[in-house]
């Protein structure tokens, strides 16, 4: 059988791009939080003492964006001045605008209620943008997920614990992680290369990072994987003191790969963070994922893949596309008429099955959207397999 590896990157939620996706996931909670029904596509840009909040904000409520953006700085661990970025000292400046009066007019009464005078509920809500979006799941772990991005997403939220907690408190808020896994054809065997990133106090020495990282980090939480091949690199640069916004410009949406399956399956190209519900690039692939999640636990699949195509302004997909990458029981075609029959891809649908129009978005901001065994999401329920099963026939 071959023999392959994959490999997959994790940034902890004091990286510059992932301070910037928290931001703009916390306007999103704040503007929900007072207007379920307000229109957010907030984007954040993080550099050295600046950041600026733009993009289109549609509410009646009042919002303070410099206050939601240095309470969430504070709380990444940006609180000393010796960190280069300071919650405190930064300048914050928004450009926010509202959204255009065509996409609004659009989004809020659907082709279908426009034009074929539909007077179903579900169809009221026209996607908030043409696109496509991808869901994905296999077999790999408990939770559905390639195993690469679980045990990456595992050791960045344990090196941001370990920083939080003080028990290693020469840590600072930028980290890294990147994990390889060896594959005997689907089956993951091994891990072959473990890389981790810490920003630290410049006091410290390397050896002893390494070693400390090694014992607190890396065997309590992917012991399981290592053999005495497995090669663990801690900061391959050999220092890593200057970090976050004053080491590198951070800006929403540039962690795609590490928000979604890292690097497995395909990705539509639309960011997730800082876009309220009514934006199919977020609420389509949760949908998607929820779907090729219950393919696979439904043991139709080993892994599937799920695409769905929208047009703006329109409730219902343009397609919907499965393939079980060669693994299913039934044809791909079988299972996509299975999964039409079962679940509804329209926008409102989504958002009333998985209670999108509620705050709970920081929280996803980062380690990613799916999976997420420490998070109660509701598009990681298994909730359809009986229904699943008997459309299959």
């Amino acid at each position: 059988m071959a023999i392959t590896t994959h490999t997959s990157e994790s940034v902890t939620e004091g990286h510059p791009d992932k301070l910037a996706d928290r931001i703009s996931d916390a306007v999103l909670d704040a503007v929900l939080e007072r207007d379920v029904n307000g229109r957010v596509a907030c984007e954040t840009f993080i550099t050295t003492g600046l950041v600026i909040i733009g993009g289109e904000i549609s509410t009646d409520a009042y919002v303070d964006l410099d206050g939601i953006a240095r309470r969430v700085i504070a709380d990444t661990g940006y609180d000393k001045a010796a960190f280069g970025f300071h919650y405190a000292a930064c300048a914050v400046l928004s450009v926010i605008k509202e959204q255009s009066a065509d996409i609004a007019a659009a989004v809020g009464s659907s082709l279908e209620v426009r034009g074929n005078r539909s007077e179903d509920p579900l169809d009221a809500l026209g996607a908030g943008d043409q696109g496509i979006m991808y869901g994905y799941a296999c077999k790999d772990t408990p939770e559905f997920m390639p195993l690469p991005i679980a045990l990456a997403h595992r050791l960045a939220q344990g090196l941001a614990t370990l920083r939080r907690d003080k028990k290693l408190p020469y840590l600072r808020p930028d980290g890294k992680t990147q994990v390889t896994i060896e594959y005997e054809g689907d089956r993951p065997i091994r891990a072959t290369k473990l890389l981790i990133a810490a920003q630290h106090d410049p006091s410290v020495d390397q050896p002893r990072i390494a070693a400390d990282l090694k014992r607190d980090l890396v065997e309590p939480l992917v012991s399981a994987w290592l053999d005495d091949r497995t090669e663990i690199l801690v900061n391959s640069s050999g220092r890593f003191v200057i970090g976050g916004p004053a080491s590198d410009a951070g800006m929403t949406g540039r962690k795609i790969i590490v928000d979604t399956y890292g690097g497995y399956g395909s990705h539509g190209g639309g960011a997730f963070s800082g876009k309220d519900p009514s934006k199919v690039d977020r609420t389509g692939a949760y949908m998607a994922r929820y779907v090729a999640k219950h393919l696979v636990a439904a043991g139709l699949a080993e892994k599937a893949e799920v695409q769905i195509a929208y047009a703006i302004g329109r409730a219902r997909p343009l397609a919907v596309h499965v393939s079980s990458l060669g693994t299913g029981s039934y044809s791909d075609d079988q299972l996509r008429r299975a999964v039409e029959s079962v679940f509804d891809f329209r926008p409102e649908a989504i958002i009333e099955r998985f209670e999108l129009r509620r705050p709970q978005y920081e929280v996803l901001s980062s380690y990613g959207h799916f999976g997420r065994p420490d998070l109660d999401l509701r598009w990681e329920k298994l909730d359809r397999i009986e229904p699943l099963h008997r459309a299959i026939g």
